[in-house]
């Protein structure tokens, strides 16, 4: 009986060692085939890695492309601006010119219109030494008188009426002052020392009278 139990025992043993050796194997086996299929798959990886390289080139040659178009949008606003700025200062420095022109030569058509009075009075004061008839040198000197007048009122320009008025501050500078008898023209201009006149509704020269008290 005792012969038969260690029997059994050594072969149970060796059924384990067998199962054991036969793991072992499996285990090795599956390594190994592992092995052989990464062997087997190298162009994949390379596949992969290539692809990859070549989108990162087709990113790269993009932001290339977008920085030098940038470049050359920034050029040329750099470009209009330079010029712009070289129009408005010309434009600002003749604006300037011929406000300074408008002032100085401002007078300019109203002395062209004054001018052939200056004519009127040099014909009459060449006369004056030769003409004896005293009426007839009058009466051209009134018609220069009147024709400068009609000038003057064309323009906007007119007489302040003063005489026989009640004194106006806003109208008048009184230059003297005498006593009169008559009571209505106490506080009245009795006299014009010097012409008063509007230019349309403001004045542009006051009155120099003399008034009642």
């Amino acid at each position: 009986m005792m012969k038969k139990k260690i029997q059994v025992t050594d072969e149970e043993h060796r059924r384990e060692t067998d199962k054991t050796t036969e793991n072992k194997e499996n285990s090795h086996n599956t390594e190994a085939n592992k092995s052989m299929e990464a062997d087997m798959h190298p162009s994949e990886e390379y596949n992969n890695t290539a692809a990859g390289n070549k989108s990162a080139e087709e990113v790269t040659d993009k932001v290339v492309e977008v920085l030098k178009v940038t470049e050359e949008k920034l050029a040329e606003l750099q470009d209009k601006y330079v010029r712009l700025s070289a129009e408005f200062d010309n434009y600002r420095k003749r604006t300037l010119r011929e406000k300074m022109d408008m002032v100085k030569y401002s007078g300019e058509d109203i002395l062209l219109k004054i001018i052939p009075f200056m004519d009127d009075f040099d014909r009459a004061l060449s006369h004056m030494d030769i003409v004896t008839d005293c009426a007839a040198m009058k009466s051209g000197i009134e018609l220069i008188y009147s024709k400068f007048s009609d000038f003057l009122k064309q323009n906007g320009v007119k007489e302040i009426e003063s005489v026989n008025s009640d004194f106006n501050v806003d109208l008048h500078e009184a230059v003297a002052k005498v006593p009169v008898i008559e009571e209505e023209k106490k506080g009245k201009v009795i006299d014009v020392i010097q012409k008063g006149y509007f230019l349309q509704d403001k004045v542009i020269r006051f009155s120099k009278v003399v008034v009642g008290e």
